[in-house]
């Protein structure tokens, strides 16, 4: 997952329905994990990762109770979103829905293509009120070989303001569109892992 926004949201998210979740950055920008830091204690945990070790990481983070892990790599097809490829169920590929942005997603389509995991681009950052543009986003998506997945994050200002204060828009708005599109992908994402979308809260995750 390329886009700390969608990683952060989706795994609080799941936090939101009981899961016990957690983001592993392995983006050498770190922006998740400084978003974590501006949280101190609130969940959901962030951790780091050099590409080598996500395996390991992943296996630990689940021994210790992770239900719901979710992977931050950088917006280029590298070494760590190779890794992150390798060990995922299921890989989210969030753009935003132009030519421009689209074409920059080829040499990681292939990336998956090669891995023959289940894939879907994701569009955000666009206008919640455009509907011929999403279905020519689309369609060049699918030329691509990968399938658009149905629901969007729009660009919305509730995501930029609950960035800002290293919440989410769950926190700051909890009855907006912004928080029903999250919601919505994540119940739309846990279908697609197998995987109940809520539970009864379990105990917190805690991380060395």
């Amino acid at each position: 997952m390329r886009f700390p926004r969608l990683a952060l949201h989706l795994a609080a998210a799941a936090e939101d329905a009981g899961h016990t979740a957690l983001v592993i950055d392995v983006d050498p920008q770190a922006t998740a994990s400084q978003w974590a830091a501006w949280r101190k204690d609130a969940p959901p945990v962030v951790i780091d990762s050099a590409p080598p070790r996500l395996a390991a990481k992943i296996e630990q983070a689940m021994s210790q109770g992770a239900e719901f892990i979710v992977i931050d790599t950088p917006p280029h097809a590298d070494s760590a979103a190779s890794a992150a490829v390798e060990v995922a169920d299921l890989v989210l590929i969030p753009c935003r829905p132009s030519a421009f942005d689209l074409a920059a997603i080829k040499t990681t389509a292939s990336l998956i293509k090669m891995r023959g995991k289940p894939a879907f681009v994701v569009f955000t950052a666009g206008s919640p009120t455009a509907p011929r543009m999403y279905e020519e986003a689309t369609q060049l998506v699918e030329s691509y070989g990968l399938n658009a997945c149905p629901y969007i994050i729009a660009d919305r200002a509730v995501f930029r303001h609950a960035a800002a204060e290293g919440k989410t828009a769950m926190e700051i708005e909890p009855k907006s569109k912004a928080s029903d599109e999250v919601r919505l992908l994540y119940k739309w994402t846990c279908k697609h892992v197998n995987m109940q979308s809520s539970r009864k809260r379990r105990a917190r995750l805690r991380t060395h």
